[in-house]
């Protein structure tokens, strides 16, 4: 029989994983444009809210001109992106890839779509691989590792000795005056395609390692929480698949020589001097500037990988640590199995529950059947009398006299009345505001005004000159503010009027 049953069924399971689900969608080639406008290697992550406006403004371009996009909103598209597991949300700090506030979610792309991606802009790229750099970097390596691989002492020796010879012939040669070939731009650009390539292969592999880590991370608090195996055995698992994923995996080998290649600052600035010499060649007056910046951004690419690799790791080790030196040995108590029950049935929930799903539940249990609950225990400190006041008498200051007293209270009418009724017979006033500004400062208090208004008011209405006058008020402490009121005068009667007040009220 023929395998073609097997290859079927490795077709469909390779075609189930995100990445060819992402290829294989209608929607593909938006997703993978909305991907790479909004996310690059020096912005790795981006805050929810802003992605969700950023796709809602490129679907209204779409549709302006006429480009047939899909018919949901950006938050609606962005949720759906990460239940497919081509977006991953995240909580941020302050400082994060993408700044903003603290404990801001982020999204963040995922191995899958970062595959998808580097898929995409291989096929997109018109400049082929199989080139002689290609193939130049398969036989060195081809060579290092058979040189690795082979047992026999001898071979070994014979294959140093003769990398030896040819090196110390290149070497001879140049330190004699011989002639150095220059690279030709196409050389460049073919070694530079290889590399290209190589260094975009590294965020999809670090970002596998990263998801791994929080694949194991989520698996053990299910483990905790679960509490079907004991702590130490929980430990011992997750030490063993620590040793797996660094050491089994393309991804964790990789992580590996990176962190080693972290800590060697010699072979770390060779890298970064290496990369410069390379842009300093001819050939790189033909890359863009975004090509260029991303080609000497592989350091800092290494860098941020490691770093998020570490964080997730961090993380991990903080929850097993939390979890051992907070967990109670007492396990037979009915409330710690009642909280860890509902702990467990929530995790659950939450793997298919909506962003705005609610759960009814009582926020309070029912009453106790009781008929007298002490509220408060006797106090004897509650009956003790409050310490006597100290006797600081001889430092009041004095008290205010009745004079002061007056002279922050209301207007003085009666002795405003006599004023005027004096100021008026004496034919020393022509109107009212004269009269007033004649007074003693005692009776042009700002207050006095009121009282002006007040008797004014209790008179016949004035047929003299209409405008207005000043008067010029004294305030107790001794400033002096100027007021307008209406021009008035008054007349025999409006004086006999005020004498007849004062003296009824002298009578009262």
């Amino acid at each position: 029989m023929s395998d073609i049953a097997g290859e079927l069924a490795r077709v469909r399971e390779a075609f189930d994983k995100p990445t060819l689900r992402l290829l294989d969608r209608k929607w593909a080639p938006f997703v993978l444009a909305v991907f790479k406008s909004s996310f690059s290697r020096e912005r790795r992550s981006v805050p929810c809210e802003l992605l969700h406006t950023q796709v809602d403004a490129y679907l209204a371009d779409l549709r302006s001109t006429g480009i047939d996009a899909p018919e949901k909103t950006g938050r609606a598209l962005c949720v759906q992106w990460m239940n497919d597991l081509w977006l991953y949300r995240e909580l941020r700090d302050a400082g994060d890839d993408g700044g903003g506030q603290a404990n801001v979610e982020h999204y963040s792309l995922t191995s899958h779509a970062l595959e998808a991606l580097l898929l995409v802009d291989g096929l997109a790229s018109s400049r082929a691989l199989i080139s002689e750099s290609r193939l130049a970097t398969i036989v060195d390596t081809v060579r290092h590792r058979a040189t690795e691989a082979n047992p026999d002492r001898e071979e070994r020796v014979r294959r140093l000795d003769r990398q030896i010879d040819e090196l110390t012939s290149e070497r001879d040669r140049l330190a004699g005056g011989g002639d150095i070939a220059p690279a030709s731009n196409e050389q460049m650009h073919e070694g530079y395609a290889n590399l290209i390539d190589l260094i975009q292969q590294l965020p999809s592999d670090f970002k596998r390692v990263e998801e791994s880590v929080a694949a194991m991370h989520r698996q053990i608090v299910n483990d905790f929480r679960g509490e079907e195996r004991p702590i130490s055995e929980v430990l011992d698992d997750y030490l063993a698949k620590t040793d797996a994923l660094m050491s089994s995996t393309a991804e964790g080998r990789a992580f590996e020589g990176a962190f080693t290649l972290l800590r060697n600052d010699e072979l770390m600035q060779g890298l970064k001097a290496d990369l410069e010499t390379i842009l300093l060649h001819p050939f790189a007056l033909e890359l863009s500037l975004n090509e260029r910046r991303s080609f000497m951004s592989t350091v800092t690419l290494l860098r941020k990988g490691i770093d998020d690799v570490l964080t997730q790791r961090k993380g991990l080790t903080t929850t097993l640590r939390e979890h051992i030196v907070n967990h109670d040995v007492v396990k037979d108590r009915e409330l710690e199995h009642v909280l860890r029950d509902i702990n467990r049935e929530l995790a659950t929930w939450m793997q298919t529950a909506g962003p705005r799903s609610t759960v009814t539940v009582e926020l309070m249990p029912g009453t106790l059947e009781v008929e007298h609950l002490r509220e408060r225990f006797y106090d004897p400190v509650a009956h003790r009398g409050p310490p006597a006041l100290a006797d600081v008498s001889d430092a009041a200051p004095a008290g205010p006299s009745l004079g002061d007293l007056r002279q922050q209270g209301g207007p003085l009418l009666e002795e405003l009345r006599d004023a005027l009724v004096t100021a008026f017979a004496a034919g020393e006033a022509a109107s009212v505001g004269s009269a007033f500004n004649g007074f003693d400062a005692s009776l042009r208090r700002p207050v006095e005004i009121l009282g002006l208004l007040q008797l004014a008011a209790q008179l016949s209405a004035s047929n003299g000159p209409s405008g207005l006058e000043s008067f010029e008020t004294v305030r107790p402490d001794g400033t002096v503010r100027l007021f307008d009121l209406p021009h008035r005068t008054l007349t025999d009667d409006d004086t006999a009027a005020l004498a007849a007040q004062n003296l009824g009220s002298e009578h009262e």
